[in-house]
């Protein structure tokens, strides 16, 4: 009896997690109600950048970017930093030198609506149109050793930016995870963390995929991911494994790593209290930047 309570209860917990992911595949794939190119300046919850779309650690500043409607900011003094003119960031990367995004233009932009692929050589000051405006807004993107890897509603991957291909139309990701340096890219689906090891032309489900909503990569093999219930769990080998971290967080928009030292690992997470941060290897999380600032 206890044994089928315990499976049961495996089994509701895995279908909740299942549809929350569901859900955030279809606001991944909804189209977005800017026609006019204009984002509106309203900051959601009061913090200074409002609704958060993605986070990722600049490795030549050791920064944190947080991706917004509301545009670019970093983190890493007391209060958060605009970088650049507004932007509706739905899609943002960094790479070797360079950021990468998609979405929407902010008022007065002369960008195409929407975005496609853009690229950013002054750390977020500026933006270059690469390919697909007019065309794509990638909520689902990221960038490996073999290119930019993004989801318009079709998986999409380019080498150089401007050719693309379509990559396996078996995978339906909510979100994308990459390290720069790796070829190795993560797709959380309904299904589980999916895994390609060459730049997302071809995929594999693990055994025992976890269903994350989000994830991120610290490294080359360590990964991090977090459950639509906020449950964190690591990944020492680029995500053929999971184990759980031991904390957890509110529920996740985005996640960012990185590694400190030999053995050190830091996590962000954007949640709705805002941004929780672990320095511990997510085995504890302490919100820095709350919400309601």
């Amino acid at each position: 009896m206890i044994c089928n309570a315990h499976i049961a209860g495996g089994r509701k917990a895995r279908t909740a997690a299942v549809l929350a992911v569901t859900a955030l595949l279809v606001t991944a794939c909804a189209p977005q109600d800017n026609a006019s190119g204009a984002v509106g300046s309203s900051t959601g919850a009061g913090n200074p950048f409002g609704h958060v779309h993605g986070l990722a650690v600049d490795p030549g500043t050791d920064q944190l970017l947080v991706a917004t409607h509301n545009g670019l900011f970093q983190l890493g003094g007391e209060s958060p930093e605009k970088i650049g003119e507004t932007t509706d960031l739905m899609g943002f990367a960094v790479g070797a030198g360079r950021y990468y995004a998609s979405g929407h233009p902010g008022p007065g932009s002369n960008l195409p609506n929407p975005l496609g692929l853009v690229e950013s050589t002054d750390g977020g000051q500026s933006w270059q149109e690469l390919s697909r405006q007019g065309e794509s807004d990638f909520h689902a993107m990221t960038v490996s050793s073999e290119g930019v890897i993004g989801f318009d509603g079709a998986l999409r991957r380019t080498a150089d930016g401007t050719q693309w291909s379509e990559a396996s139309d078996q995978v339906q990701p909510a979100h994308l995870a990459a390290s720069a340096d790796g070829p190795v890219v993560l797709a959380t689906t309904e299904e589980g963390v999916q895994r390609s090891t060459d730049g997302g032309d071809t995929w594999e489900l693990p055994d025992k995929a976890p269903v994350l909503q989000v994830t991120a990569f610290a490294d080359v093999d360590t990964a991090v991911g977090v459950a639509p219930d906020g449950t964190v769990q690591l990944s020492r080998d680029g995500g053929v494994s999971w184990e759980t971290a031991g904390g957890a967080t509110a529920q996740p928009s985005a996640v960012a790593a990185s590694t400190e030292g030999e053995d050190g690992l830091r996590i962000w997470v954007a949640t709705e209290k805002g941004i929780e941060f672990s320095d511990d290897a997510g085995a504890t999380f302490s919100t820095t930047i709350p919400a309601g600032q």
